[in-house]
């Protein structure tokens, strides 16, 4: 037996839909503007890249109906609505033919970002980390097993802050589909059993300001939605 010099920490999970079960999460990659419009919206082109990523620790996860505090260093807390892949199987240099076998599941997602510190970084030329990977940063709803949703190719994607609608698409118009985004990462990092992937948000992001509700809903996999309250 181990003898650590420090107690364990909790090991990060989410919940299954319709089990009592949950899904250990290991790691949590997101794919950057992988909806042509949003990408535009950010001041890019969407036709001059291949998908790029970057992460948050997994235990930045957050469960729907949850509350939480406002982010310190921040004025601009931004949502955005994302369709979150499960990975059940690892591997490397996963062909793209095969590349949903290693699904386990889909669930909806919301990848909180502070935006202006998002923009420093970019001005500067510096990585995005204390953008996208701070506390309570990644909102993800309960998990659909593949035996139970398949893998959907069409679903409509919305987000709402209070009500008021803010984001809504197809999980169609991503410029990386599902199977590309896992081919691809594979080759760049050896995915594993427990690994999240968050697949990009469509144009429309926006603020949430302390007091505000923000949900995100997929067509057949259910919602994501936390309130946040003031800081601290």
């Amino acid at each position: 037996m181990t003898d650590y010099a420090l107690p364990l920490p909790p090991q990060p999970s989410v919940a299954i839909a319709g089990s009592a079960a949950r899904f250990p999460v290991r790691r949590i990659f997101c794919v950057g503007r992988n909806y042509a419009e949003h990408a535009r919206e950010m001041g890019n082109d969407p036709t001059k890249e291949p998908p790029f990523f970057f992460t948050k620790p997994a235990d930045a996860l957050v469960e729907d109906g949850a509350t939480i505090a406002y982010p310190p260093a921040t004025r601009d807390l931004h949502h955005e609505a994302e369709l979150v892949i499960a990975i059940g199987t690892g591997g490397a240099d996963i062909p793209e033919d095969r590349a949903l076998s290693h699904v386990w599941g889909y669930a909806p997602g919301n990848d909180l970002t502070r935006r202006d510190l998002q923009a420093e970084a970019k001005a500067a030329r510096r990585p995005w980390d204390m953008a996208k990977a701070f506390d309570a940063s990644a909102v993800c709803g309960a998990i659909v097993p593949v035996a139970r949703c398949g893998h959907p190719a069409r679903a409509t994607i919305r987000c709402t802050v209070n009500g008021a609608l803010r984001q809504e698409a197809d999980i169609a118009d991503m410029i990386w589909p599902v199977a590309g985004i896992i081919a691809h990462l594979s080759r760049l990092v050896t995915l594993a059993p427990g690994d999240l992937i968050y697949t990009g948000t469509p144009a429309g992001v926006g603020a949430i300001a302390p007091g505000e509700s923000c949900v995100v809903e997929i067509a057949g996999l259910g919602r994501a939605g936390v309130t946040v309250t003031a800081t601290g």
